[in-house]
């Protein structure tokens, strides 16, 4: 009996020691590239570091005159933000599952090619940058959206989309919700795919008559991990996402400030005026936002409220 008892024990520590190699590679790289950065961010944010001198403490200072003194971030940065990640955040959510949904209902073939087509915005980001918004929004006569309201008599001369500051920041808008096609579309469209079909034939015995039903009362209940994992990388790009500002306007700052986001601004201190100190202090801050809408986000959609 003992013997058999010592057998069980030994295969059980085996089986821990298996699971913890498989483990390994994921812990690894989890420390190295999240862990390590956000305790560095941290540490850094309560530093004066000018990256050439060794950091200088000064406790909360960075943080207060963010808030009090940092007239850009207050009055251009955050409303920015809010504004972008409240339209594109959620925007770009139901457009992910809208899209994902009508691509279910096709046969496998063109389900596949129009599922690529959608998703490879988010793949080839910087070249469709460079060869097709800036190209339609240019601010000349060549630019398309200028020839086109030209020619309808709408405008008699051509707008400067990418420099004028009242459209900067819904173009950034646009061409964001344009490539929001990313890895939560993919999942959402996994999730439909492989639902029980014998869900759907129970509730239509129930008196679920149309796919709108289907869909409120069974598809998305029924699927809640893809929808949180969407819900959170959605939430993720929308704060993270500066890149757009920069490439629409070859500049950072952008013009006026009217494009400016969260991220834009830690580059802005960090990387052009070498304030790191007050970079890490700015991406906490970020750090903290991303945690609260995504701590909102597992709350709405937690396997506990199926």
């Amino acid at each position: 009996m003992k013997t058999v008892k010592k057998n069980k024990k030994f295969r059980s520590k085996e089986n821990n020691k298996n699971a913890y190699l498989f483990l390994a590679p994921y812990f690894i790289l989890f420390f190295i590239f999240i862990v390590i950065p956000i305790i560095m961010a941290i540490t850094l944010s309560v530093t004066n570091f000018n990256t050439l001198q060794f950091p200088k403490f000064v406790g909360f200072m960075n943080y207060i005159n963010l808030i009090t003194q940092d007239e850009i971030f207050m009055q251009y940065v955050l409303p920015n933000t809010v504004t972008y990640a409240l339209i594109v955040g959620p925007g770009g959510y139901i457009l992910s599952f809208l899209v994902a949904w009508a691509l279910a209902q096709l046969p496998k073939v063109p389900r596949t090619i129009l599922a690529l087509i959608f998703y490879s915005p988010s793949i080839t980001f910087g070249v469709a940058m460079n060869v097709l918004w800036r190209i339609l929004f240019s601010g000349d006569r060549t630019g398309h959206i200028n020839a086109w309201l030209i020619q309808l008599g709408i405008i008699t001369e051509p707008v400067k989309w990418l420099v004028d500051t009242r459209f900067i920041l819904p173009i950034i808008i646009l061409v964001a919700l344009w490539s929001s096609m990313g890895v939560g579309f993919l999942a959402i469209l996994a999730g439909i795919l492989n639902q029980d079909m014998t869900l759907y034939e129970a509730a239509a015995i129930d008196g679920v008559k149309n796919r709108f039903q289907e869909a409120i009362y069974i598809t998305i209940p029924s699927m809640k991990p893809q929808m949180l994992f969407a819900a959170v990388m959605s939430i993720v790009n929308a704060f993270q996402n500066g890149a757009i500002s920069v490439q629409l306007t070859g500049a950072n700052p952008t013009p006026g400030y009217a494009g400016q986001l969260v991220v834009n601004h830690i580059e802005d201190y960090g990387f052009i005026r070498y304030e790191m100190g007050y970079a890490s202090a700015v991406s906490v801050v970020l750090l903290i936002f991303v945690y609260i809408f995504s701590k909102f986000s597992k709350k709405l959609f937690a396997e506990k409220n199926i």
